[in-house]
């Protein structure tokens, strides 16, 4: 059996440095780690830690993925909607889900990755925020070496399933109620990220709207910022007649500029999280549960456990007017 040993012996450095990239730690310079892997791949190593996973018999361990957005000023309450959602339905099916942020696991390499969830006994990951730009993400799930469900996420395969809503028809659909009964010819819309899946269906949904009723749509990427939306707002807002962002949080932002520049706009958001009902004025959003997305995606991940193959699920969106009062108790 390959110790950890031999690993260290034939990539030709200390058995306490094999150990620090087995662990992640920072200080490893990239040269050292492809040594230590192409030895461990090599030779086929195992860690302990990984060996006694495979052999365990604990099965259905999930990892809820979620890259949370660091570029907001309050607390984003989705994450927290996504986690309460994922524990409570995993609770009921028997399965048990563990939660791991983005930035826990950005450094990594496809197999370092692979290697880290195999040690905690990850059978499943279901994947909150996907983007293009996570390509090593993108690796794993291809190397299909994971059962996968996506939120908000293209994507199906034997072992991979999407869960989502029409994006596309959903902001379509609350922008034209909002344009229509505002009146509104000269939009702002303050779209969410470059590279976004999410962000690219629902612009496509305000453009298919723009070129229906004939309007002048002015775009913005606000990266589902409070205050970058801020920004955009005092920048544009005068020359336009009414405001669309591509999330709450933004159109929360665009809503306290308005206010500190003293003019009137129209708002729009997407989202239906509570903290639009605290902004000051009812909007029209939105309304995704965000519980009962991250529940029925553990739901899809106990059939592909089951041996079944992926599939897409479409679930209903709800346009709202969301106030204060809908939020307190």
């Amino acid at each position: 059996m390959v110790s950890i040993k031999d690993v260290a012996k034939h990539a030709g450095v200390a058995i306490s440095t094999v150990s620090k990239v087995l662990n992640h730690y920072p200080n490893v310079s990239e040269e050292t780690k492809k040594k230590v892997n192409a030895a461990i791949a090599e030779l086929g190593f195992v860690p302990n830690s990984i060996a006694a996973a495979l052999s365990s018999k604990q099965t259905g361990r999930v990892a809820l993925l979620l890259d949370v957005n660091r570029h907001v000023q309050t607390v984003d309450e989705i994450p927290m909607q996504y986690i309460l959602g994922a524990i409570n339905r995993a609770k009921e099916l028997g399965m048990d889900v563990i939660t791991v942020f983005f930035t826990m696991i950005q450094e990594m390499d496809v197999e370092e990755m692979t290697r880290y969830f195999q040690s905690q006994s990850i059978e499943g990951l279901i994947v909150c925020g996907l983007s293009k730009q996570d390509a090593v993400l993108h690796k794993l799930i291809k190397s299909e070496k994971f059962k996968v469900v996506l939120i908000d996420a293209p994507g199906i395969g034997i072992h991979t399933s999407n869960i989502h809503v029409d994006n596309v028809k959903a902001q379509y659909d609350v922008a034209k109620k909002f344009i229509i009964e505002n009146k509104a010819k000269k939009i702002l819309y303050i779209s969410g990220k470059k590279n976004g899946y999410v962000s690219e269906e629902r612009m496509q949904g305000m453009k298919q709207l723009a070129e229906e009723l004939g309007l002048t749509l002015f775009t913005r990427t606000g990266n589902f910022s409070e205050l970058e939306a801020r920004k955009i707002t005092m920048q544009y807002a005068k020359r336009r007649d009414a405001i669309i962002c591509a999330s709450d949080m933004m159109a929360i932002g665009a809503m306290k500029a308005l206010i500190d520049m003293d003019i009137y706009r129209p708002v729009c958001g997407f989202d239906g999280i509570s903290l639009m009902g605290y902004a000051g004025k009812q909007m029209h959003t939105v309304r995704q549960d965000f519980k009962q997305l991250a529940a029925r995606a553990v739901d899809e991940m106990a059939r592909l456990m089951e041996g079944h193959e992926g599939q897409e699920v479409v679930l209903p969106h709800q346009l709202i007017r969301i106030k204060y009062e809908d939020v307190i108790t």
